[in-house]
């Protein structure tokens, strides 16, 4: 929901905030250009996971296509959840920048967290760590929506990926944003072009074994990291591990982010 064209505050995120209604709109409207432009491509069925917040943002009744909706939270693929190997493509809409990068509401997973992410020694957000589960299915990445930065913190990991800037990030708080009709019609025409030559689309081929270094908020937050098996502590606030399993590098990493959400909780 952070990389939507018009959202540059949690307050348009987040469900209470005073401008929430808002930011539902534009994601609506984004998610549905989408659709429109993977309708237009011979799409035959689509799947939208809502994975912002507690993921359930989005009217079901109000998507284009009779496209099915995922929604809820505590899902053990977390935001590729219904991924599996009988999809021809996927898309990452309304996504933002890592949290080691000036985007707007930039983050990684859990903001109050999680630090910083590297994937084989290359910073990473979301859709660096998301590639790794179509990686596992042979799924390509096709399109990415955000800020400016979402597509080159990307591309080392998804082949031939689409970047559509619908914003331009001024600070981590402020944007300049293209008209809320523009960004759509900026998607459909994207997502329309991706997914029409869909048979030469690669996935992700992140080199394996693959490691990932995490660097946390706290040093108790790197020391309870190390209770799942196969990480490692290497400084008082970063932790690492190393995986030939794409699928289950993404799952440790979800549980330790699962594991840091509790925490910060208490």
């Amino acid at each position: 929901m952070e990389g939507v064209a018009g959202i540059v505050d949690w307050a348009q995120c987040l469900a209470g905030g005073e401008d929430y209604a808002l930011g539902r709109e534009l994601l609506l409207a984004e998610v549905n250009a989408a659709i429109d432009g993977a309708l237009a491509a011979g799409a035959a069925e689509i799947l939208v996971n809502d994975s912002h917040s507690v993921m359930r943002n989005l009217p079901p009744g109000a998507l284009h296509g009779r496209a099915q909706y995922l929604s809820g939270r505590f899902k053990p693929r977390y935001m590729m959840q219904g991924l599996d190997a009988s999809f021809d493509a996927c898309l990452f809409l309304g996504y933002h920048a890592a949290i080691a990068t000036p985007g707007v509401l930039s983050h990684t997973y859990n903001p109050r967290a999680v630090a910083g992410a590297r994937l084989n020694g290359t910073t990473t957000g979301e859709a660096g760590l998301n590639a790794l589960v179509a990686q596992h299915f042979g799924v390509p990445v096709a399109v990415i929506t955000g800020d400016q930065y979402v597509g080159p913190e990307a591309a080392p990991f998804c082949p031939g990926l689409v970047h559509v800037p619908v914003k331009e990030s001024v600070s981590r708080y402020a944007a300049r944003h293209l008209h809320p009709d523009e960004a759509c019609e900026a998607i459909r025409t994207a997502v329309h072009g991706a997914l029409s030559t869909v048979d030469e689309l690669r996935p992700p081929d992140i080199p394996l074994p693959a490691t990932l270094e995490v660097d946390l908020a706290s040093p108790d937050m790197a020391e309870q990291a190390t209770w799942l098996r196969g990480v490692s502590r290497v400084d008082n606030r970063t932790v690492t591990v190393t995986d030939d399993d794409p699928l289950r590098l993404f799952g440790t990493f979800v549980t330790l982010v699962y594991l840091t959400r509790s925490l910060v909780e208490q």
